[in-house]
């Protein structure tokens, strides 16, 4: 895999981009510290800015490391950031990375988040090399699975009891996408 680190990418709509210290705020406000947009994350809903920030600060360090991808969504026409993208695990014999994302309530079933899912894909296929990318959600919410599968992933199925959200231990829909698929459909 040749890694890259948080590069700037850009689609139609969006610009992603490595998260600053100045994003803290609008992350609490727009999507970490809403429980609603935080329910099926296997992370704590954010209980005030300074949350955010060490997130950010965390990220920010990690950054040194080629290995590491974090995101922060923003609307191209305002700068604005909306969500966060990112590899949540990197396994590089199997050259394959795991990708999380969450976007703020807001911008829900706008097609912003399968936009940065395919980016963020390409990115990994065409850039870094890899050979899969798999994903996952809760299966009570099948809006998430609705933006892989919208990206061209695959369900493989469900990991029963697999992972533990901000409401509890839940099933888990697996999806993954192959570099041989992806260039089979990649526009």
């Amino acid at each position: 895999m040749n890694h890259q680190g948080t590069r700037r990418i850009e689609t139609e709509r969006l610009v992603l981009r490595q998260f600053s210290i100045d994003d803290a705020e609008a992350m609490y406000l727009g999507w970490a510290g809403d429980p609603e947009v935080t329910r099926f994350m296997s992370w704590p809903t954010h209980e005030s800015p300074e949350d955010s920030q060490a997130i950010i600060e965390k990220w920010q360090n990690d950054a040194i490391l080629l290995s590491d991808y974090n995101w922060c969504i923003t609307l191209k026409e305002t700068g604005e950031p909306i969500g966060s993208i990112g590899a949540v695990r990197v396994d590089e014999a199997a050259e394959y990375v795991h990708v999380g994302y969450c976007i703020g309530r807001k911008y829900w079933n706008q097609g912003l988040t399968s936009e940065a899912l395919s980016a963020v894909i390409r990115f990994f296929f065409e850039r870094v090399g890899v050979n899969r990318i798999e994903s996952l959600h809760a299966v009570e919410n099948p809006a998430s699975g609705k933006v892989m599968q919208k990206c061209g992933m695959t369900k493989e199925g469900v990991l029963r009891e697999y992972n533990v959200s901000n409401y509890g231990r839940c099933d888990a829909a697996v999806y993954s996408i192959l570099r041989r698929e992806w260039q089979g459909t990649a526009r």
